[in-house]
C-alpha cells in the first residue's frame, strides 16, 4: 500500500516540476508573467485533480485488496471450525470404543471366572460321581474303566464288522457290474498267443561221435564253452542232443548258437570256439535290440531311449512260468492302455507303464533288489517320465500306488498272467503253492481244515462253528487274502472261502 502511494506522489512531484519548467522557459523567451502565471495554475490545477483521481483510485484498490483478505480469513476460519468439528467427532468415537472394549475386557474376565468355577464344581461332581460308583460297584476306578472299554471294544467292533459287511456288498453290488465289463471289453479287444514257452535249451548233434568232440581231449573243449559263455552243458546218454543249463537265458541263448554254429562247422577247438562265441553274441545283441524296437513299436510306445531298448530286448529270451516276458509286456501293454481308454486314465502312461513294468527282470539276477524296483530306477536313470517310472515300481506294491494309471498297470498285468494257458509252472512250484495256501489258512485260530482247489486259486476253509461267528469268519477270510498278498507270488488272483456250519440234530421216537 506505501509502496503505491510513493509512486503516486513521485509523479505528482514530476508533473509539479514539468509545469514549472515550463513557466521558466517561457519566462525566458519572454512570454507573459500572466499567461505562465494562468498556465502554472492551470497545471497545478491538473496535477491536484489528478492527484486526487489517483488517490480514489488507490484507496478503491485498497478497499478490494481487504475484502479479499478478509473473504479468505473466513473462509480458512470456516475450514479450521469444520476441522476441529470433525476431529471432535473421532475423539467423541473413540472413546466410545475404548468405552466398549473396557466393557468387553471385563464381560471376559467374568467368564472366565464362571467357567472355572463351573470346571470346579464339575470336577468336583464327577469325583462325588466316581466314588459313589466305586462305592456301589465295589470296583475300583480302573477296574471299572478297563471293563467299560472292554465292553465298548466288543461293541464297537462288532458294529465295524456289520458296517463292512454293508459297505461290501454295496461295492459289489455297484463296482462288480462296471469293473467286469471294463475287464472283458479290453480282453476281448486284445487277442494275443497264450502258448507258454520252454526254458530248456537243446542243441541237436548228428551222432553220439560229436559228443566226444564237444568234450575234447581231457574235457578242453567243453571247458572252454563253459569258460567262454558262462553256461554249464550237460551231455548225457540222451541221444542225439546236448544241454545247455543257465541261469541267465541270454547266456543260454548264446551258448546255444555257438555250440549250434560249432556243430554244423565240425571243427570244435578253443580258438574256434571263441570265434563262434563271439559271433553269436553280435547275432544275439542284434536279434535282441531288433526284437525291443518291433515290440516297442507293436505296442505304441516311441521315443524310448536306446539303453533303455537295448536293456528291454534282454526279454526277448526271459520267461516267466514258461511265458515269453517280452511278449507279455506288449500284451501288457495293450490291456493297460484298452483299460485307461474305458476309465478316462492317461493312455500314453498306462501304455508305457504295462510296457515296461517288468523291465527289471532283465537284469535282476545281476542287480540286487526286486525287479519292479530296479526297472523304476532304470527308467528313472534314462530320463523315462516319473509317471511311468511309479507305475513300473507300484505294480506289485512295492511302493503304494498313487496314481490311476499305476493301478491300471497293476490290473492288466494280472489280466495278462492270469489269462488261461498263459503261464505254467513246475510240479514241484505248484504242489508247493497249494501247500502254502493251506497251511495259511489253517494258521488262523477256530479253523478246522483248508483245502486249494481250483489250480490253487481258491481256498475253502472250514471254521469251527462254536468258536467262531459270522463276523468272525468275514475277518478271517479278509486276514488270510491279506497275508496271502504279503507273503506269497502267484499269477492271477486267489479267492477266499471261509464255511461255517451248524448242524442241530434231534431224533423223534
Amino acid at each position: 500500500m506505501s509502496a503505491v502511494i510513493a509512486i503516486i506522489v513521485g509523479l505528482v512531484g514530476l508533473l509539479v516540476g514539468a509545469g514549472v519548467g515550463f513557466t521558466v522557459r517561457r519566462r525566458a523567451d519572454g512570454t507573459s508573467l500572466q499567461q505562465a502565471e494562468e498556465q502554472a495554475s492551470r497545471i497545478l490545477a491538473e496535477a491536484e485533480s489528478r492527484q486526487k483521481e489517483l488517490l480514489l483510485e488507490v484507496k478503491e484498490e485498497t478497499l478490494k485488496l481487504r475484502n479479499e483478505v478478509e473473504a479468505e480469513i473466513r473462509d480458512r476460519r470456516t475450514e479450521t471450525a469444520r476441522i476441529e468439528q470433525r476431529l471432535a467427532q473421532k475423539e467423541e468415537n473413540l472413546d466410545r470404543k475404548v468405552e466398549a472394549l473396557d466393557r468387553r475386557d471385563q464381560q471376559v474376565r467374568d467368564r472366565e471366572t464362571q467357567v472355572d468355577r463351573l470346571r470346579a464344581e464339575a470336577e468336583e461332581m464327577r469325583q462325588r460321581q466316581a466314588g459313589e460308583l466305586e462305592r456301589l460297584a465295589t470296583l475300583t476306578r480302573d477296574e471299572a474303566r478297563e471293563q467299560l472299554m472292554a465292553a465298548v471294544e466288543v461293541e464297537i467292533r462288532d458294529e465295524a464288522s456289520r458296517k463292512v459287511r454293508v459297505i461290501e456288498k454295496e461295492v459289489e453290488a455297484t463296482a462288480g457290474i462296471r469293473a467286469r465289463k471294463i475287464l472283458a471289453t479290453a480282453i476281448q479287444r486284445y487277442t494275443s498267443e497264450v502258448t507258454a514257452e520252454s526254458t530248456v535249451s537243446v542243441v541237436q548233434i548228428p551222432s553220439d561221435d560229436m559228443k566226444g568232440r564237444i568234450i575234447g581231449r581231457e574235457g578242453r573243449n567243453i571247458r572252454a564253452i563253459e569258460a567262454a559263455t558262462g553256461v554249464d552243458l550237460i551231455i548225457d546218454d540222451t541221444p542225439d542232443a546236448v544241454t545247455v543249463s543257465a541261469f541267465d537265458p541270454v547266456r543260454r541263448e548264446i551258448a546255444r548258437q555257438a555250440l549250434s554254429m560249432l556243430v554244423q562247422d565240425g571243427r570244435i577247438h578253443p580258438t574256434r570256439i571263441e570265434e563262434a562265441v563271439t559271433k553269436a553274441k553280435r547275432d544275439v545283441e542284434a536279434t535282441m535290440q531288433e526284437a525291443a524296437e518291433a515290440a516297442a513299436i507293436e505296442a505304441g510306445v516311441l521315443n524310448l531311449h536306446p539303453e533303455v531298448l537295448k536293456v528291454f530286448g534282454r526279454l526277448r529270451y526271459r520267461t516267466s512260468y514258461g511265458q515269453n516276458v517280452m511278449r507279455h509286456s506288449v500284451e501288457t501293454g495293450h490291456i493297460a492302455a484298452m483299460i485307461a481308454a474305458e476309465i478316462g486314465a492317461d493312455v500314453g502312461i498306462a501304455r508305457a507303464g504295462g510296457f515296461l513294468h517288468d523291465l527289471g527282470k532283465a537284469v535282476d539276477h545281476e542287480v540286487e533288489g526286486t525287479h519292479a524296483i530296479i526297472g523304476a530306477d532304470i527308467a528313472r536313470r534314462f530320463k523315462v517320465r516319473e509317471a511311468v517310472a511309479h507305475c513300473i515300481e507300484a505294480h506289485h506294491e512295492e511302493v503304494e500306488p498313487r496314481t490311476v494309471e499305476a493301478v491300471v498297470v497293476m490290473m492288466a498285468d494280472a489280466i495278462s498272467g492270469g489269462r488261461p494257458g498263459a503261464r505254467r509252472e513246475s510240479l514241484e512250484a505248484y504242489i508247493r503253492r497249494l501247500e502254502t495256501l493251506e497251511n495259511i489258512a489253517r494258521s488262523f485260530k477256530g479253523v478246522e481244515s483248508a483245502f486249494a482247489i481250483q489250480a490253487g486259486r481258491e481256498v475253502r476253509i472250514i471254521v469251527k462253528p462254536e468258536q467262531v461267528d459270522d463276523l468272525t469268519a468275514m475277518r478271517i477270510a479278509r486276514d488270510v487274502s491279506q497275508q496271502i498278498e504279503e507273503t506269497m507270488e502267484y499269477p492271477g488272483q486267489i479267492k477266499v472261502t471261509v464255511i461255517r456250519e451248524t448242524r442241530a440234530t434231534e431224533i423223534a421216537r
